[in-house]
């Protein structure tokens, strides 16, 4: 199970880095686009990625649920 969630939370990371990333840099190009928001606004620059590691997490657990009740033996006669 851990396996399972590891792989998604580890794309989901490393996602959000570089997302993070880019969107620091490009807050300062759109800054006109911005209304009510300050270029690094900290709770949309908190609030989204909580959002996205909660949203990560749901989507992963159910496959890591699934794979952890599986019996290792019959997985294995089936291929």
């Amino acid at each position: 199970m851990r396996l399972v969630l590891r792989e998604g939370l580890v794309v989901t990371g490393l996602g959000m880095v570089l997302g993070l990333l880019g969107a620091g840099l490009f807050t300062r190009l759109m800054q006109e686009l911005l209304f009510g928001v300050t270029p690094l606004d900290t709770v949309t620059f908190v609030a989204a990625p909580v959002a996205l590691v909660v949203t990560s997490l749901a989507a992963c657990l159910g496959p890591a649920l699934r794979a952890a009740a599986a019996d290792p033996a019959m997985t294995l006669r089936g291929q």
